[in-house]
């Protein structure tokens, strides 16, 4: 039976995969190749696009660390949760109200959003160790994985609809049904992010009890304080360098893919299709996966992942037509959840619990910083090589790498030196 604490907090990851589902993965990559940056080459679009999320991500991995000691110290994960994603859904709307043509404050605004949606992140993953008890952090991670792909899914849905169908919408033409994609995703972002402030109860520990001036002024000698833990924890350090490069692969699977099928000829419409099957197999097989991670163990589930993604991207240079675009969509659909939600409750594992925001803040920065270099190796290998097929395999070699890592973990030294750590 799930509780209402543990269902508020995963109705966040409902409410905020619309931005990561809707926009940055779907009409935001189509309406900025083809609207937006109409006039640009399909590598130049690529590379702007890159670059934009790159920066991002850059820009996160420099504050997340601080965010998090920040949040710690003064027991403000919900608001600064709250704080960045209201923010960040209305940017989302903003993005309704630009022309065509108008490619460079299309990209400034998302680069916003964008930060928006991973700041908040930094918190809600936080957030994991108020909401679960460790033995219940693989089925709890993989709740809000799932539900976020269902309800990230839900909205994409009715967007899709939108612009198939628009004028059964009372709408234009397709341009206006994405337009008024960007508002939904604002409005269904910010509703769904009420459960959470309302119902989630963030415990106070003992560095906590203090007001937000005063953590304000501490957060950077926590944030030392992490580092030193961190050369404590040696196997902790080895899973976050390993889940650099591997959640890099991930991640720019996931904002790359449509333009990627653009750039090699495929159709808008089958694209859009594809990735909603995604978010519909992701919904099942993320829960699946956050059973399989309880009984056979996190690492193991995140290797087997990793493997299915370095198949995924041989496939991917192959591919030639549609059929073979939605069978990719369903392979990927069934390890996309689960490598972010056994990656989440691993880490929750090998950290000091009483220091969760900050190590978190350094699991994010790792993350982000991953995707800084990414989307951007992969736009300039495709501007270098003017050949998309060929930046898509650039990213083998982040999986690999990750993988190499990832092996040489030792889970339980490392929980053995996060529990000392605690005392």
């Amino acid at each position: 039976m799930i509780d209402r604490e543990k269902l508020s907090w995963a109705l966040y990851d409902w409410g905020n995969s619309a931005y990561a589902t809707v926009v940055m993965a779907g009409f935001f990559p189509l309406f900025f190749k083809t609207y937006w940056a109409g006039d640009a080459s399909a590598t130049e679009s690529t590379f702007y696009l890159g670059l934009t999320n790159s920066a991002a991500s850059l820009a996160i991995m420099i504050a997340a660390p601080l965010l998090g000691a920040i949040a710690d110290s003064g027991s403000l994960k919900k608001k600064l949760l709250g704080v960045f994603a209201f923010i960040g859904a209305a940017l989302t709307a903003c993005l309704a109200l630009l022309a065509s043509g108008q490619w460079q404050l299309a990209l400034a605004l998302y680069l916003a959003a964008t930060l928006g949606f991973m700041g908040s992140n930094i918190f809600y993953d936080a957030l994991l160790i108020d909401v679960a008890e460790e033995s219940k952090r693989d089925w709890v991670s993989a709740l809000g994985y799932g539900v976020g792909y269902l309800g990230g899914g839900a909205l994409f849905a009715l967007n899709v609809a939108m612009t198939q169908w628009p004028e059964a919408f009372g709408l234009a033409d397709r341009a206006a049904a994405v337009r008024a994609s960007f508002v939904c995703v604002a409005i269904w972002w910010s509703v769904f992010t009420l459960p959470l402030l309302l119902f989630v109860t963030e415990h106070r520990t003992p560095q906590s009890q203090q007001g937000s001036g005063q953590a304000l002024r501490t957060a950077w000698q926590d944030l030392i304080a992490t580092l030193r833990h961190l050369r404590q924890l040696p196997m902790t350090y080895m899973f976050l360098i390993a889940y650099w490069f591997y959640i890099d692969g991930v991640d720019t699977v996931i904002r790359m893919a449509v333009d990627y099928g653009l750039a090699i000829g495929l159709n808008a419409n089958d694209l859009i299709l594809a990735l909603l099957i995604t978010q519909f197999i992701g919904f099942p097989a993320a829960l699946v996966y956050g059973k399989l991670g309880e009984r056979f163990g996190a690492k193991r589930g995140i290797m087997v992942g990793i493997f299915a993604y370095v198949i995924a991207l041989i496939f991917a240079y192959r591919m030639e037509t549609a059929a073979e675009f939605y069978a990719l969509a369903v392979f990927i659909g069934l390890f996309q959840g689960g490598i972010q939600a056994l990656s989440r409750s691993l880490f929750s594992t090998i950290i000091p619990p009483a220091k969760a925001g900050q190590f978190f803040g350094f699991y994010n920065m790792f993350g982000k910083f991953a995707v800084v270099m990414g989307p951007l190796l992969m736009g300039l290998t495709g501007l270098v090589l003017e050949d998309s097929r060929a930046a898509i395999l650039s990213i083998l070699v982040l999986f690999v790498v990750g993988a190499l890592l990832l092996q040489r973990v030792d889970l339980r030294a490392a929980r053995i030196a996060a529990t000392k750590d605690t005392e």
